[in-house]
C-alpha cells in the first residue's frame, strides 16, 4: 500500500510541476498584427494575404483540382466509349 501511495505522490508532484512550469512561459500575442495584415485593403484576396506559404498552398490546391477534374473527364469519356473486342 505504501508503494502505491509513493507512486501517487510522485505523479501528483510531476503533474503540479508541469502545470506551474507551463504558466511561466509567456507567448507573444500576435493577434493585433494578424488583424492589421488581413484587414488591410491592398487589393489582395484574403486567402493570399498570409504570404508565400498561402500562395504555395493555393497553387498546389488549384493544381490538384485541375488534375483531378481532368482525370474525372478522362474516366467518364473512357466509360462512355464502347469497348473494342
Amino acid at each position: 500500500m505504501s508503494n502505491m501511495y509513493r507512486h501517487f505522490m510522485a505523479l501528483r508532484q510531476i503533474s503540479r510541476r508541469t502545470i506551474s512550469s507551463s504558466a511561466r512561459r509567456q507567448v507573444e500575442n500576435n493577434i493585433r498584427q494578424k488583424q492589421k495584415l488581413f484587414q488591410e485593403d491592398n487589393g489582395m484576396p484574403i486567402h493570399l494575404k498570409g504570404g508565400a506559404k498561402d500562395a504555395l498552398l493555393y497553387r498546389a490546391t488549384m493544381g490538384l483540382t485541375i488534375l483531378g477534374s481532368a482525370y474525372v473527364v478522362y474516366v467518364l469519356l473512357s466509360a462512355a466509349s464502347p469497348k473494342k473486342k
